[in-house]
């Protein structure tokens, strides 16, 4: 059973679900500047150095908590159904993560849909793990990258497509509530439905129709449950039992296993969509500990 903090935290959620029930959303410039994705907005600490940067052509931010390594990276992709989010809104969580296994974070700003639908944001994740082997000269098993949401969907895809195209890849990769099929396919689409506090079969039906711009659904770097996914490096994918999107993590898990990828599923009973998030709660702790010590022991 949650915490008595992660009851109070999902209750939060689901009042602000309900508020909103049956409500046209409002324009997305201002949901883009009001979004907050767990229970209040976290800002980044205080002690987090952080800096801005153009990474491969991508705005980025260098968020460097203290004693972290400068030469161990952490690539931080946000969640936002591929529409909203920024260091904003995930700052802190990248930031707790990056200090938990002793790395710098980079958080790319990658282009958000509709304006800029697929494949910008698999691009510009792309052209972000380039420059850091090229231009800052970085070894592959110096960094890592984590995602949250659609920015899991977007880290399974980076570590795709620099496979297909024959580039040694990241250490390792932290998957919160993974987006990986835009199908929707998923059995708890459906089944987690009414458990689910945050999102709604519908929202993330729009999500992916605003992202695709009638691109095929299937296809494997919008969609990487539909990847092959032999050869890709140790992943470990963290979800809950009160998300719809619990099925796509549970899938690519399984796809993953049987194409001989070290991986790892944890599956928090009662737990909502990136859980994470929910600073202040045991169970973000625990979380993040266990990220802190797969990075940490995986990352060189």
């Amino acid at each position: 059973m949650p915490s008595q903090a992660m009851r109070d935290s999902i209750d939060v959620l689901r009042d602000r679900q309900r508020a909103s029930a049956g409500q046209a959303p409002p324009p997305l410039d201002e949901w883009r500047a009001a979004f907050v994705p767990g229970d209040r907005l976290h800002p980044v600490p205080d002690d987090v150095l952080v800096t801005e940067v153009a990474a491969g052509g991508v705005p980025a931010h260098w968020l460097a908590a203290p004693g972290t390594s400068p030469s161990r990276v952490l690539i931080f992709l946000h969640g936002g159904g591929f529409e909203l989010g920024s260091v904003r809104s995930d700052g802190e969580l990248a930031a707790r993560l990056g200090r938990a296994g002793g790395m710098r974070v980079l958080f790319p700003e990658y282009r958000l849909a509709p304006e800029h639908p697929f494949p910008a944001a698999i691009d510009d994740v792309l052209a972000v793990w380039r420059w850091l082997r090229t231009d800052q000269g970085l070894s592959a098993d110096s960094i890592a990258v984590a995602g949250d949401s659609a920015g899991g969907g977007l880290a399974v895809a980076l570590l795709v497509a620099a496979r297909d195209a024959g580039e040694a890849l990241p250490a390792a990769a932290v998957l919160m509530s993974p987006t990986v099929d835009l199908t929707s396919s998923g059995a708890s689409m459906t089944e987690r439905a009414e458990q689910d506090p945050i999102s709604t079969p519908a929202m993330l039906r729009q999500f992916a129709s605003d992202y695709l711009a009638g691109a095929d659904p299937k296809t494997p770097l919008a969609s990487p449950l539909f990847a092959s996914l032999s050869g890709l490096p140790p992943l470990l994918v963290q979800v809950g039992t009160a998300d719809v999107l619990l099925s796509d993590a549970e899938r690519l898990a399984g796809a993953a296993a049987e194409a001989g990828v070290d991986v790892t599923l944890e599956v928090g009973e009662g737990l909502p969509h990136v859980y994470q998030l929910l600073l202040g709660t045991p169970e973000a702790a625990e979380a993040t500990d266990r990220i802190g010590k797969f990075l940490r022991a995986r990352v060189r």
